[in-house]
């Protein structure tokens, strides 16, 4: 599938509405303006690839709205080689950001059907996670903690703790947690044993499941 002009053209026009809706970073900015997000959604839903809206994929999954994928992103700080797990690929799309930005990602997707798909297609288009992971998002990957960031994208009754032991001190992590609605959460780590939470408003997420695999 080619990347248009007027696809370009629709993503400038994106990036224009997200600054009007608060995103600041430069950098997430241009990750936005530059990543194809029309390549990681169904066929039927092409024509509104750069509304910002949610719209489902495979699986009963759904891509992000991109409001979402930026205003995550941004409460991440990414910088280049920063070491970032993000759980739940799914599409593919938020770990395309992130390498765009030059981070390492690792990423892990518990749904057999994605994770096969996205392995396949992330690379097709040039975007190389350090590793893609099939398995228990609740669990992480211990084998190359501790990381810089951690960002989960579907929405957790609680906090993993399993994932704030694999943070590095000073790393963040960017988790939605709620039933229904989700809390938009920051956590930074200042100890082996403790860190600050801070809210973010509501949002809403796909659950997170759970020993699924």
């Amino acid at each position: 599938m080619q990347d248009s002009f007027k696809h370009q053209g629709l993503r400038n026009k994106l990036v224009s509405d997200l600054k009007m809706k608060g995103i600041k970073d430069n950098s997430v900015l241009e990750a936005i303006k530059n990543v194809p997000r029309h390549l990681f959604m169904d066929s039927g839903f092409l024509d509104h690839a750069y509304q910002d809206k949610a719209f489902p994929i495979s699986s009963g999954q759904t891509i992000s709205q991109p409001f979402t994928v930026a205003f995550q992103t941004e409460l991440l700080n990414v910088k280049k080689d920063h070491k970032i797990l993000e759980i739940g690929t799914g599409s593919g799309y938020q770990a395309a950001i992130l390498c765009y930005m030059g981070a390492r990602v690792y990423t892990i997707e518990r749904i057999k059907e994605l994770f096969r798909k996205t392995s396949v297609f992330l690379p097709s288009i040039n975007y190389r996670p350090k590793k893609m992971i099939y398995g228990d998002g609740y669990r992480g990957y211990i084998d190359e903690s501790p990381y810089d960031s951690i960002i989960v994208t579907a929405g957790a009754l609680e906090i993993p703790q399993s994932l704030i032991s694999q943070l590095k001190i000073g790393g963040r992590m960017v988790i939605p947690v709620g039933d229904q609605v989700q809390q938009m959460k920051l956590l930074i780590k200042i100890s082996e044993s403790d860190y600050e939470s801070h809210n973010f408003g509501d949002f809403q997420f796909v659950p997170m499941l759970k020993e699924k695999n």
